[in-house]
C-alpha cells in the first residue's frame, strides 16, 4: 500500500479548498466531490480539469451537483422527477443512473472528508437569530454524512467545522453528543464529545497567513487497520505537520501590485473604480481589482490605519467611528489588517463588503481584494476563481484553507500507510 494512493469523497466540497489540500498533497486520488451550490461546482469542475488534467467530461462526472440531503439518490442514483428536475441538467447521466456507488465502482473508499455549513452552529450565526438557529436544518446536515461514512466504510473519516459546534445544541442535545454516539454505535473511534476541545486547530499553525479556528474531528474504523492504527498516532502525526513560526500576512501578499485611490470615479467595461494601479504599465490580473469604495469610505480607510486605530481601547475605536460617519452606533464596524502577523479570519461576509478586513497599507485605503483573500486561505497562486466578485468573496470565505488541509492528509496517509 506504500507506493500506492489513498481514495477520498469530498461531501459539502465548496470550491474545493479540502480536496486541494489532500489532492496537493500527493497521497490520494478523489474518487467524487458533492455540492449543491453552482458556483462553487464549475470552480471545481474547472480546478480539476485545468490543474489536476482531467477530462472535461471526467470533472463532470466526478464533482456532482446535488442535494446531500437526498442521501438514497445521492450514493445509489435512479434519480426522481423533483432531482432530475432540479439538478438533472447539472450532472452527468452515470451519475443520474448511479450515483456515488457507480462512481466509487469496486474501489475501496479510504476516507470520508468534509464539514457541512457551519452558520448554524456559529457563535455568531446563532447570536443574531432569535431562536439561536435552532431551528435551521444545517444543524443536521451532519446525519447525511454519517449516512455516506456507513456506506462506504472508510478506514478514516475528517469532519471540520467551526468550534462554535462544541456548543451547538438543536433539538436541546448536543451536536457533538449525537455525532459520537451515532459513529460509536457504526464502530468507529473518535474523541468523546468533552475531548473535542483539544482538537481545535489553528489554521496559522500550519503555515496559513491567517488565525482560523477549525474542530478537526477523525474517525477511525475499529478493526480495519492493525492495534497501532489508533486516533492517538493521527493526532501526533497533524501536531508533526505544525510550524514554529506564522506566516505573516506580509509574506502572503505584499509582493502583489499596489493601488491608489483615483481623484475620480473611473469607468470601464459597465464597471466603476475607485483605485487606480500605482504603476500603470503593471499587468493587474481581474480578481486584483479592489471592490468599489465610496470617498467616505476611503477617507475612514486612510485614517483609521493612519491612527492606529487597531490598538485603541474600544471606546476610542467607537468614538472615533462615530465622529467620522456623523452616528451613534455602539460598535465599530472598521478593522485593518497588519503586516507583520496572520491575517483574522477570512469568512463568508466578505460579500457583502470589506469594512472588517482593510488593507494595511494606508495610502491604498481600500479592503482587500479577491486575489488576497484568496492567498490569506493559502490557495495555490494559479487557483482560478471567475465568478462575481461578491461569489468569489462568498465561497472563498467557507473554504478550508488548502494548505492547513494538506497537512492533515499528510499526517493521516502517514499513519494510514503504515499500518
Amino acid at each position: 500500500m506504500k507506493n500506492k494512493k489513498l481514495t477520498f469523497i469530498d461531501l459539502f466540497a465548496g470550491c474545493g479548498g479540502l480536496s486541494e489540500g489532500f489532492i496537493m498533497s500527493g497521497k490520494y486520488d478523489a474518487l467524487a466531490h458533492v455540492e449543491w451550490e453552482i458556483p462553487m461546482v464549475r470552480t471545481l469542475r474547472s480546478r480539476l480539469e485545468k490543474k489536476w488534467k482531467h477530462s472535461n467530461e471526467d470533472a463532470f462526472k466526478r464533482v456532482l451537483h446535488f442535494d446531500i440531503q437526498k442521501t438514497d439518490e445521492l450514493i445509489n442514483g435512479n434519480w426522481g422527477e423533483e432531482a432530475i428536475k432540479v439538478f438533472g441538467e447539472t450532472n452527468h447521466k452515470a451519475v443520474i443512473d448511479k450515483g456515488l456507488r457507480g462512481l466509487v465502482g469496486k474501489r475501496v473508499v479510504d476516507l470520508v472528508i468534509g464539514g457541512p455549513p457551519c452558520q448554524a452552529y456559529s457563535v455568531a450565526g446563532r447570536a443574531q437569530d432569535k431562536n439561536s438557529m435552532k431551528d435551521d436544518y444545517r444543524n443536521y446536515l451532519f446525519e447525511s454524512f454519517t449516512k455516506v461514512v456507513e456506506e462506504f466504510q472508510p478506514s478514516v473519516f475528517v469532519f471540520e467545522n467551526v468550534p462554535g459546534m462544541l456548543s451547538a445544541s438543536p433539538g436541546n442535545k448536543k451536536v457533538t453528543e449525537r455525532i459520537f454516539e451515532y459513529f460509536d454505535e457504526h464502530g468507529y473511534d473518535i474523541k468523546r464529545p468533552e475531548e473535542l476541545k483539544s482538537v481545535v486547530q489553528s489554521a496559522s499553525d500550519f503555515g496559513v497567513p491567517q488565525k482560523r479556528n477549525r474542530v478537526i474531528i477523525v474517525g477511525i474504523r475499529r478493526g480495519s487497520k492493525t492495534e497501532d492504527f489508533n486516533l492517538k498516532k493521527i493526532y501526533s502525526a497533524i501536531d508533526r505537520q505544525k510550524i514554529k513560526t506564522p506566516t505573516t500576512l506580509r509574506q502572503a501578499i505584499s509582493h502583489l501590485p499596489k493601488f491608489k485611490p483615483s481623484k475620480e470615479i473611473v469607468k470601464r467595461n459597465g464597471r466603476k473604480f475607485s483605485h487606480i494601479p500605482i504603476n500603470k504599465d503593471e499587468f493587474i490580473e481581474e480578481n486584483h481589482n479592489p471592490r468599489f469604495h465610496n470617498y467616505r469610505d476611503v477617507k475612514v480607510f486612510e485614517e483609521w490605519v493612519l491612527k492606529n486605530m487597531n490598538k485603541r481601547p474600544m471606546d476610542e475605536r467607537i468614538q472615533f467611528y462615530n465622529s467620522l460617519l456623523g452616528k451613534s452606533s455602539k460598535h465599530a464596524k472598521y478593522r485593518n489588517l497588519e503586516w507583520d502577523k496572520p491575517s483574522q479570519t477570512i469568512v463568508a461576509h466578505l460579500y457583502k463588503d470589506g469594512l472588517m478586513f482593510i488593507h494595511p497599507d494606508a495610502d491604498q485605503a481600500r479592503s482587500i481584494t479577491v486575489k488576497e483573500a484568496a492567498l490569506i486561505q493559502s490557495f495555490p497562486n494559479d487557483f482560478e476563481f471567475t465568478e462575481s466578485m461578491g461569489y468569489n468573496y462568498k465561497m472563498i470565505g467557507n473554504a478550508v484553507p488548502p494548505l492547513m488541509a494538506k497537512k492533515i492528509a499528510l499526517a493521516i496517509a502517514e499513519v494510514l500507510t503504515y499500518n
